[in-house]
């Protein structure tokens, strides 16, 4: 049997994993489920996998858990530290979906162990691409994308030469507000930015799609998993989200990887790899889909994909406080503390103060470094929210 833990098993991307893995049980030894506070989901999936152990980040639900698991013999934890001895467990194979910087240090145990780590965690590249590709190099352990984009851009390079690539295309659908007049972006409501015309996803993650901050992301996930360079990864938007990437050949090739919107697809794939199973996925009609639609994404409406390649031009520890930053002011605009277009705005004043001390954005990329220079610019992002509010 094969040995597996879903971290963020809560999570859109948790629950698809799960149903891979619930209709092949018998393949698979479930070791450990993270989640947050929905310990009525977790508990029902723990028992249901029969998993070993299942741990919620909030401490102080951890009575809620052990009841939910009353009799089962699952063992319940609660914590950042209960989480990281998840990643410690000995498995075969790991998701990695716990959303934001939370999901580092638990990615980073599993890896020591000589896990595959399948990562949805887009962040943990973000924060510390370095750290965490030199762990799995000198833990032998094995990276694979789980992001739809990076997964096709993955596939796209089966059996080629990365040298004769010539530029990465990843696709984004453009989000809620896509087609909005930019001027009624100030006035985006909450419940506007969480409806996500394409895909079901969780509030943060849809908010995100309609600011750009996951293009974003993934602009630099894709630096770091693929050894490109910046002015090689284009974004176009592409509202039916058929096309996940394409890869560009030094021949003028595109290899484009097409697909319904499921993300049961990547999850799939980096569970079978090197292998390709039979997945319970819609399958596309070319000829019901009639068009596919690309355009350049407008800057002025998607600040944060500028905020992105500054961060890759300036390397160290930027990605960490971008990420931190793009958290904290999502936090605000969540409580209704700002604005949807003073999310990107307080990113960029916090990249700013963090340039002035160069000595905090070139410090050693180490699992210590990233937390402290994540608390501070949370910090600093709260200070600047602060004083743009009056």
């Amino acid at each position: 049997m094969r040995r597996v833990s879903i971290f963020g098993a809560t999570g859109s991307i948790g629950q698809n994993t799960i149903d891979l893995i619930a209709r092949d049980l018998e393949r698979y030894d479930v070791v450990a489920l993270t989640g947050g506070g929905n310990i009525a989901q977790l508990a029902q999936d723990a028992r249901h996998l029969k998993a070993d152990l299942a741990v919620t980040a909030y401490e102080d639900r951890l009575s809620d858990l052990r009841d939910a698991l009353a009799g089962s013999g699952i063992e319940a934890a609660a914590g950042q530290g209960a989480l990281i001895e998840a990643g410690a467990r000995p498995a075969d194979w790991v998701m990695s979906a716990i959303v934001g910087a939370a999901g580092l240090a638990p990615g980073l145990e599993a890896l020591k162990q000589g896990a595959t780590l399948a990562l949805a965690n887009k962040e943990s590249l973000v924060c510390a691409g370095t750290l965490v590709l030199d762990t799995a190099r000198a833990h032998g352990a094995r990276l694979l994308p789980v992001d739809s984009e990076h997964s096709a851009v993955f596939q796209a390079l089966v059996g080629e030469d990365m040298s004769a690539v010539e530029r990465i295309v990843i696709t984004a659908s453009g989000g809620a507000f896509r087609d909005w007049p930019l001027e009624a972006l100030r006035r985006a409501t909450l419940e506007e930015a969480s409806s996500h015309p394409n895909w079901n996803m969780g509030q943060r993650i849809t908010i995100d799609s309609a600011s750009m901050f996951n293009k974003a992301l993934e602009v630099i996930e894709t630096r770091e998993f693929f050894g490109v360079e910046p002015d090689r990864i284009e974004v176009v938007v592409h509202p039916e989200s058929i096309v996940h990437a394409l890869v560009g050949f030094r021949d003028g090739a595109l290899m484009a990887h097409l697909g319904a919107p499921d993300m049961r697809h990547a999850i799939g794939y980096a569970m079978h790899w090197p292998d390709r199973q039979d997945l319970p996925v819609p399958r596309l009609d070319l000829g019901q889909v009639s068009q596919l639609n690309f355009r350049h994404p407008d800057d002025a409406r998607y600040p944060a994909l500028r905020l992105a390649r500054a961060v890759m031009k300036r390397g160290g520890l930027s990605g960490a406080v971008f990420n931190a930053a793009k958290e904290r002011a999502l936090d605000a605009f969540i409580a209704g503390r700002i604005g949807f277009l003073d999310m990107a705005a307080t990113v960029e004043e916090v990249l700013t103060r963090f340039e002035a001390h160069p000595g905090l954005i070139d410090a050693q990329m180490t699992l210590d470094n990233v937390s402290q220079t994540d608390t501070l610019a949370r910090r600093w992002a709260d200070e600047v929210m602060q004083v743009r509010a009056g």
